[in-house]
């Protein structure tokens, strides 16, 4: 009776765990409702009384509208996302490694102030970076903009590497050094073909990061041909008249890209974040 007893309680204790996320499921997935549903609507369609119905003729209008007008900046958002993210990945794996591997006097301190950059407000730095890319003749353009994001994003992938290389044993980095490996030759050699986990978490993460990023795009970049699809997108609202369905389907064009990489790359992800964090 009591095993009995134990296995409707722990039946009962599932579904009730599956209630609970079936609901916040639904929660979380209502604004993506609304956001295809308008989309898919032609403009005389859209209208607060038809916001939560769906769409009587599936019409293509908006997106082809939002494609035409964000086109050129979803341009601008790859070639902004595919340097920053490459960069800094590699940046912080060079620091991270030399963090894990090559201590030195002060190490922990220096450490800790790379790791203090994480926390600094964007909106505290706004000003001096302004001044600072108008000087290097940067300010309005891509490049500046690639080299901030490169900058804000040292910190954190610094932090994935050094904690991913200090569970690789020392050992090894101790026979690479007898056998007269330099600094750079361990890492090329040894560290980087054993990176891979974490190259994708901190690709992941500062894929999705740099692409949704707004304010550092907005205040950078005041040239709408150079603008990223992010301001774009919030420049296509008009002063008038909002094209509800022009809005909607930019939207998605604009999250398609991360959705996707997740979508590809989340297991890996997971796997990534883990790995290391269980000692055998």
């Amino acid at each position: 009776m009591r095993a009995e007893y134990a296995l409707r309680q722990k039946a009962a204790a599932r579904i009730a765990l599956y209630l609970v996320l079936v609901v916040g499921a639904v929660f979380f997935l209502v604004p993506v409702y609304v956001l295809l549903a308008t989309s898919l609507k032609s403009f005389t369609e859209v209208n607060i009384q038809n916001m939560w119905s769906l769409p009587r003729t599936v019409s293509l209008e908006g997106f082809a509208k939002a494609l035409e007008k964000l086109g050129p900046n979803f341009v601008n958002s790859v070639l902004l996302t595919v340097p920053a993210t490459i960069l800094s990945a590699f940046l912080g794996s060079i620091n991270g490694y030399i963090f894990a591997k090559w201590r030195f006097p002060g190490a922990n301190l220096l450490f800790a102030f790379v790791l203090f950059g994480m926390f600094i407000p964007y909106q505290s730095i706004l000003i001096p970076l302004v001044q600072f890319l108008s000087r290097i003749r940067l300010y309005g353009t891509l490049p500046g903009l690639i080299l901030t994001h490169v900058v804000y994003g040292i910190p954190i992938t610094t932090l994935i590497f050094r904690n991913y290389y200090t569970e690789i044993p020392g050992s090894l980095i101790e026979a690479a050094q007898i056998d007269g490996l330099g600094l750079f030759r361990i890492y090329r050699h040894i560290l980087l073909p054993l990176s891979a986990p974490a190259f994708v978490v901190v690709v992941i993460w500062q894929m999705t990061s740099i692409w949704n990023e707004f304010l550092f795009a907005v205040t950078i970049t005041q040239n709408p041909r150079v603008q990223p699809i992010t301001v774009a997108l919030q420049n296509l609202a008009g002063s008038q008249i909002v094209e509800w369905n022009v809005q909607m389907a930019g939207a998605l064009l604009a999250a398609l890209p991360p959705l996707l990489v997740y979508l590809l790359l989340g297991k890996y992800f997971i796997r990534g974040l883990l790995a290391g964090s269980v000692k055998q």
